[in-house]
């Protein structure tokens, strides 16, 4: 059988008497790194026989797990937190077995995403999880357009030293939705901010380390009148031809209209590319 472990977040003590008792008994541990799951397999005293279990080679491996698993070998996946296959090495595997037919169970266990939902104090009765946002910087803007028409709760993983680009980013496209920012849950610096992106980076310290979860505030966005296009482009067009930013025509246009600042930093882009291009007012 294949057996998905869980992981504790961060305080180990947080691992359950199921996932302990399943690594004791595992003729074989696959891990996403050996060297951090050795630490914990050391900290309740279990010795077993482990492999590497990554991105880099996951499909090379997977021939061999899968031969042991048919021969009747019990396998324990585990990844560096959390629950495998979520955002973590895992999928591949557990695809394949459940394709062969082979026996999975699943233990239940710590999971950021629920933890970070739960602290954040926004809606949980639905909400959508879209693993790590984007690298680049177009792609995280049309990733935070998404959220911004979600009428749903967000969660996503962020890394640390992105945070700053990724609030200022939010600030523009999603305006006064609040955010939570989960950094090093569950561990002794835990710390949960809840605000809109511009007040949460007021606070954002030169250097931000740990782990960090983001949930996004569902919101809807009424859709607008023809006559409120008509409105919100002449008023963006004169601030443009005042030589002010995007930025603060987001600001203004918003606040004085109650427009959504995604709207109108939609409309303000759209409008400056078609003054590039030397198009008319229409």
């Amino acid at each position: 059988m294949l057996h998905i472990c869980p992981t504790p977040i961060g305080n180990l003590d947080d691992i359950t008497q199921r996932v302990l008792d399943t690594l004791r008994q595992a003729d074989l541990i696959a891990a996403e790194d050996t060297r951090r799951t050795r630490k914990l397999l050391s900290r309740f005293e279990i010795s077993r026989p482990m492999v590497s279990f990554f991105e880099h080679n996951e499909l090379r491996r997977l021939p061999e797990l899968l031969e042991r698993l048919r021969s009747g070998e019990n396998i324990a996946l585990v990844s560096d937190a959390g629950m495998p296959g979520i955002s973590d090495p895992g999928y591949s595997i557990i695809s394949a077995a459940l394709d062969e037919g082979l026996p999975v169970e699943v233990l239940p266990g710590a999971s950021a995403i629920e933890t970070a939902l739960v602290s954040s104090g926004f809606t949980s009765d639905s909400f959508t999880f879209i693993g790590y946002l984007p690298r680049k910087k177009g792609e995280l803007r049309q990733a935070l357009d998404r959220v911004a028409s979600s009428p749903h709760t967000v969660v996503a993983f962020e890394s640390p030293h992105r945070l700053k680009t990724t609030l200022e980013e939010a600030e523009t496209i999603l305006g006064m939705r609040r955010i939570a920012v989960c950094r090093e849950l569950t561990k002794k610096h835990e710390e949960v901010s809840r605000g809109p992106a511009g007040r949460l980076l007021t606070g954002l310290p030169d250097e931000v380390k740990g782990e960090i979860v983001l949930v996004f505030e569902a919101g809807p966005e009424a859709e607008l009148t023809p006559l409120d296009e008509k409105e919100l482009r002449y008023a963006i067009r004169e601030l443009m031809a005042e030589g002010m930013s995007s930025k603060r025509i987001v600001e203004l246009v918003s606040f004085f209209t109650d427009a959504p600042r995604k709207t109108v930093y939609e409309m303000t882009l759209r409008l400056k590319e078609e003054a590039k291009e030397g198009k008319g007012d229409g």
